[in-house]
């Protein structure tokens, strides 16, 4: 998770709502990317989708068995569907998001009991680094609005 937190601050570099996502297989990261929503113009490209886009690719497969997700911020239902719908084993986030989280929080996508693919989920890991980073950057991003 720490690495996803610098990636993070890449992204607020880079002019992007700070979050990251990393995925590991086998202890191996496989695939780490940021929101790049700005910069692509692209209201889905969330760092977890960037990701997901990635394995996909580097594994010749959609099914992302044996994939641990690593991101600094629930995943909202876009994301969450599609850590579903691509099988990941687990995901391990940072801070809840207490306005479009899907693993609880606003609703539960991860977990629904409907799924055919239920992924372990870790939350709370580096929250208050991962939330204090986000407050940060909207803190700022205000300032520069008035």
């Amino acid at each position: 998770m720490s690495v996803a937190l610098m990636l993070a601050r890449h992204a607020w570099d880079m002019g992007e709502v700070p979050v990251a996502a990393l995925a590991v297989r086998k202890g191996t990261i496989i695939a780490a990317r940021w929101n790049e929503m700005e910069h692509l113009h692209d209201a889905t490209a969330h760092a977890e989708m960037e990701v997901l886009r990635t394995c996909a690719v580097r594994a010749s497969s959609w099914r992302l068995d044996g994939v641990t997700l690593y991101v600094t911020l629930e995943p909202c239902a876009m994301c969450a569907g599609a850590l579903v719908l691509s099988r990941v084993d687990r995901v391990v986030y940072g801070a809840h998001d207490p306005k479009k989280g899907a693993d609880g929080s606003v609703m539960d996508v991860l977990q629904h009991e409907r799924n055919n693919h239920h992924p372990e989920v870790r939350e709370g890991v580096l929250a208050a680094e991962s939330r204090e980073l986000l407050q940060q950057f909207f803190r700022e991003r205000r300032k520069q609005v008035s």
